[in-house]
């Protein structure tokens, strides 16, 4: 198992791809820390994954809050005494067109997408640092690289997020850290629940695979990323999208 008795976080982890990696780090012998802003989907996915090779279990937390970060990374160094990958995968959508969009929509994205990776990030760093080791994941976009029409607010937060992780694997990687990006292109979450039938077709032609991702193959990309076997990767972004930028 690749990430045996090792200790990770995911944000936004009680559906889609955050449960999906929840899932995979678990089954990959990792003791996983669900987190989420409902407690009773917390709930809900802890159970879902009883019985994993890894430990489960889960703690209500508005990564938004900081206050509410540092306490989540708190009780984890308590119960296991330290920390080996945080996943920054929390993330939500509010889109309109640049002449519609609201000073919310933008603030809810940002807050959500940007400033709560940077909460993350900051809070569990001076425990990796002091380890001399760990991995930051962040979950990014193709969004990001390239934009996208009535996404200001998103391809701005997932642009940061490329930011961040650039940024951090210079300054962390001399401390044993290393710190990367994974960009989804269509995947088959809840998000896009809302996206008419004939939307959904003209998104899945777009995709040279012909077909959206599952959850689970973000989730094995994130996996392979936490464990020894990338243990030279450092500061990239990798798309994981069938070939839609190409």
């Amino acid at each position: 198992m690749r990430l045996s008795t090792k200790i990770a976080i995911v944000t936004g982890a009680a559906q889609g791809i955050g449960l999906a990696t929840a899932r995979k780090f678990a089954q990959e012998g990792a003791n996983v820390v669900i987190c989420d802003r409902d407690a009773a989907a917390v709930a809900a996915a802890v159970a879902a994954l009883q019985g994993s090779a890894g430990e489960v279990w889960g703690q209500a937390c508005d990564v938004t809050q900081r206050a509410q970060v540092d306490a989540l990374v708190q009780a984890v160094l308590t119960r296991h005494g330290r920390l080996d990958v945080l996943v920054n995968n929390a993330g939500i959508t509010r889109d309109a067109r640049l002449v519609k969009m609201t000073i919310e929509q933008f603030d809810a994205v940002i807050d959500v997408n940007l400033r709560a990776a940077f909460h993350c990030a900051q809070a569990v760093a001076p425990t990796l640092i002091a380890q001399g080791s760990g991995v930051i994941l962040n979950a990014s976009s193709v969004v990001g690289i390239y934009g996208n029409f009535g996404q200001t607010n998103y391809a701005a937060s997932k642009a940061g997020i490329i930011a961040f992780t650039k940024t951090w694997a210079r300054e962390l990687g001399p401390k044993g850290v290393r710190v990367n990006a994974v960009a989804p292109g269509f995947v088959r979450t809840h998000m896009l629940d809302t996206i008419p039938p004939e939307v959904m077709k003209l998104m899945t032609e777009r995709v040279p695979l012909k077909r959206l991702a599952e959850p689970e193959e973000l989730a094995n990309v994130y996996a392979f990323l936490a464990s020894d076997e990338a243990s030279y990767v450092n500061g990239t972004v990798i798309e994981v999208c069938g070939g839609m930028t190409v």
